[in-house]
C-alpha cells in the first residue's frame, strides 16, 4: 500500500503494473477506479478543483450583492422574532420564508446587473459580469433560475404571499429593464427601494408571518414606526449609493440626484431623511408606541450620534470615502433589524 500512494499514476512501470487491463487497482476482490484515486494520485488536481468550486462560489456570492442578502436576512429574521413573540418556534416558516426571500433578492439585484453591463463596466468594474467572471448569458440563467425558486417556495404557503413575492419582483423588473426603467429618474428609482424594502418587506413578511403562526390577518402598530424608519433610510440608501457613480450615470443619461443636482445636494438630502428616521423612531417611543422606550431611545440616540459625526467627516468628492461611508451606513441598517426586535423580548 506504501507503495501504491508513493507512485503518481503512471510514473513507470511499477506503478502501472498494479492496474489490470481494465485499468482499475486490484486488492484482493475489492477494485478501485483509477477516477476515485485521483486526490491520491493528483493532489494539485484536487485542489484545482477544489479552486474552481470556491471560486464559483465567491463569484455567485458577489453576483448576490451580498450586503442585500445581509440585509434581507437579518430584515426577515427580525419580523419573524417580532410576530413570533409568544407562539412556538417553526423553523420551516422562517426558513421557506427566507428562501423565498434570498430568491428574489437575487433575482433583482442580478437582473439590474445583468441590464447595464456597460454602466457597471465604469461604475463598478469589479462585478462579476463586467469583470468578466460571468457571461450575460450565465447571469440570466441564475436571475431565472432565483425567480423561480422565489415563487416556487412562496407556494407553500399562502396565495396572498406569492403574490407579494410576485409583486415585489415585478417592481424589481420595472426598476431595472425598458420600457420602464425606473433606475433612470432618482424620484421613481427612491421610490421602488423605498417601497419595496420599507412598505412591502416589513409590512407584507409581517403580515404573513403573523397569519402563518396564529391563522388571522393582524398587524401590530409598533410595525409601523420600523416601516416608516426602513422607509427613509432607503431613500438613503438610494442617493448614497449613487454618489460615487456620477461618471457613469451621467455618461450613459442617468437622471440619479447626483448627477442631476450634484453630490453634495444628493449627499445632504440623504442626511436630512435618515435623521428624520431616527428622530420618528424616538418619538414613537417617547410616545409610548414602542415596547421598552427607553431601551429605543437611547440606542436610536446613540446610533444617530455616530452617523452624524460620520457624515460630517466625509469628503462627497472622494469615491473611496463615499463607498466606505456607503457600507458604514448599510451597517447601520443591519443594527436596525438587530436591535428592534430585542424592545419586545425586553419589555
Amino acid at each position: 500500500m506504501q507503495q501504491f500512494a508513493a507512485k503518481p499514476l503512471g510514473q513507470d512501470a511499477t506503478s502501472r503494473k498494479h492496474f489490470g487491463g481494465d485499468g482499475q487497482q486490484k486488492y484482493g476482490t475489492t477494485q478501485y477506479s483509477q477516477d476515485s484515486l485521483i486526490g491520491i494520485y493528483h493532489p494539485f488536481l484536487f485542489f484545482r478543483v477544489t479552486s474552481w468550486m470556491q471560486q464559483t462560489l465567491y463569484t455567485f456570492w458577489k453576483f448576490t450583492r451580498p450586503h442585500t442578502i445581509i440585509g434581507s436576512t437579518l430584515s426577515i429574521c427580525a419580523l419573524y422574532a417580532i410576530a413570533a413573540v409568544g407562539t412556538t418556534f417553526q423553523p420551516a416558516l422562517l426558513l421557506l420564508s427566507l428562501v423565498s426571500a434570498w430568491g428574489c433578492n437575487v433575482y433583482i439585484t442580478g437582473l439590474n446587473q445583468w441590464s447595464d453591463v456597460e454602466v457597471d463596466r465604469i461604475n463598478k468594474p469589479w462585478l462579476p459580469i463586467a469583470a468578466g467572471l460571468l457571461s450575460r448569458a450565465q447571469a440570466l440563467r441564475i436571475v431565472l433560475i432565483c425567480g423561480t425558486i422565489a415563487l416556487a417556495t412562496a407556494a407553500f404557503f399562502s396565495v396572498w404571499f406569492v403574490g407579494l413575492i410576485a409583486l415585489i419582483m415585478a417592481i424589481g423588473t420595472a426598476y431595472s429593464l425598458p420600457p420602464l426603467k425606473f433606475k433612470r429618474n432618482h424620484i421613481l428609482a427612491a421610490a421602488c427601494i423605498s417601497v419595496v424594502r420599507g412598505l412591502l418587506v416589513n409590512i407584507g413578511f409581517y403580515l404573513h408571518f403573523h397569519y402563518e403562526l396564529t391563522g388571522q390577518w393582524g398587524l401590530d402598530a409598533s410595525i409601523w414606526p420600523l416601516a416608516v424608519f426602513v422607509f427613509a433610510f432607503s431613500l438613503g440608501i438610494a442617493w448614497f449609493k449613487d454618489i460615487p457613480d456620477t461618471k457613469g450615470d451621467a455618461e450613459y443619461q442617468f437622471g440619479t440626484l447626483a448627477v442631476r443636482s450634484g453630490r453634495q445636494r444628493a449627499f445632504v438630502a440623504g442626511v436630512v431623511v435618515v435623521v428624520v428616521a431616527y428622530l420618528y423612531v424616538i418619538l414613537a417611543a417617547w410616545l409610548g408606541h414602542l415596547p421598552a422606550p427607553i431601551f429605543y431611545i437611547v440606542v436610536h440616540g446613540l446610533a444617530l450620534l455616530v452617523f452624524l459625526f460620520q457624515a460630517r467627516q466625509l469628503r462627497v468628492g472622494d469615491d473611496l470615502q463615499v463607498k466606505h461611508f456607503y457600507m458604514f451606513f448599510w451597517g447601520l441598517f443591519f443594527l436596525e433589524y438587530l436591535v428592534y426586535p430585542l424592545g419586545f423580548y425586553l419589555a
